[in-house]
């Protein structure tokens, strides 16, 4: 079964974004998210929430199972 990046429908606390991630990688969420917020504040905040946003509006949506 080949792998897709999607945005997770049952790990999501915002749009499933870092969810997603945490699936594709086989990462804890958690730590994905802490990566995230993380980078987001390092970098002035405001790049995350776009990068976030972008990803949210493109990303799929994974299939349901």
């Amino acid at each position: 079964m080949e792998r897709k990046l999607a945005r997770s429908r049952k790990d999501k606390m915002l749009g499933g974004v870092c969810g997603g991630f945490a699936e594709y990688f086989c990462w804890a969420s958690w730590m994905v998210r802490f990566a995230y917020v993380l980078i987001s504040i390092l970098s002035a905040a405001f790049p995350g929430i776009l990068i976030y946003i972008l990803l949210w509006i493109f990303m799929p949506l994974k299939a349901e199972e």
